[in-house]
């Protein structure tokens, strides 16, 4: 039987090669994104695994949407990928609350309720994974312009932890991946000339594969993905 898998921010970078990388595993993968564009050239890589679904996970009918969609292809969730994401770079003194209300309501509130709407809906044994950000890792180096980006991820890697537990009996494993710099558009915009020593294809095969297997090993951690010490 094949796993189904929802993705997030899957349109482009790391959640599009991840995407590829489980549908070359024989997983059944729905890729949610607000680009129908970006997503049907996406499905076009295996239009037998890859099922598009236009969405913008921040609106409040977001989980309705997705309870719909499973319903209509008869799908449970072995492995839900909260890794849509924004990056807002600015000076603290700089950011408004509106900046601040965008940044947390992408990398927090949409997986909050994204998470708790579709609980129903997951097997035994599912895995969520969330990806975060080396900004957001206790005691890691902290770069001008990310107060807000990185506040958001760090309370995506808390919530990882107090969902491994919530969700123990239901045996839903739970984990954070905290990336570092991997050459993706969105940190082109935010860093035009930066040049990060991972791309998205390498990044995408790691994440697909640790999502797979990696809840038998791990639960609740917060794992720093870094060519460097995160200090």
């Amino acid at each position: 039987m094949h796993k189904h898998i929802i993705i997030t921010g899957a349109s482009r970078g790391i959640g599009f090669e991840t995407a590829k990388y489980l549908a070359d595993k024989n997983c059944l993968v729905t890729i949610i994104a607000r680009s129908a564009d970006k997503l049907n050239n996406l499905k076009e890589y295996n239009p037998d695994k890859l099922i598009p679904l236009e969405l913008d996970i921040t609106n409040k009918n977001a989980p309705e949407v997705i309870q719909n969609h499973l319903d209509r292809h008869q799908f449970r969730i072995d492995g839900l990928i909260h890794n849509a994401g924004l990056l807002i770079n600015k000076p603290f003194e700089d950011l408004s609350d509106e900046d601040w209300g965008r940044q947390m309501n992408v990398n927090l509130l949409g997986p909050v309720r994204l998470t708790r709407e579709l609980l129903p809906h997951f097997n035994e044994n599912a895995h969520i994974l969330n990806i975060g950000t080396m900004g957001g890792f206790q005691g890691s180096s902290k770069f001008p312009g990310l107060s807000a980006y990185s506040v958001s991820k760090g309370a995506l890697t808390v919530l990882t932890e107090c969902l491994a537990v919530e969700l123990a009996d239901r045996n839903i494993s739970v984990n954070c991946l905290c990336l570092g710099a991997v050459q993706t558009e969105m940190l082109e915009q935010a860093f035009p000339g930066l040049q990060a020593p991972v791309n998205p294809v390498e990044m995408g095969g790691f994440v697909g594969n640790f999502l797979l297997h990696s809840h038998k090993f791990f639960n609740g951690k917060i794992l720093p993905i870094s060519l460097h010490d995160p200090s």
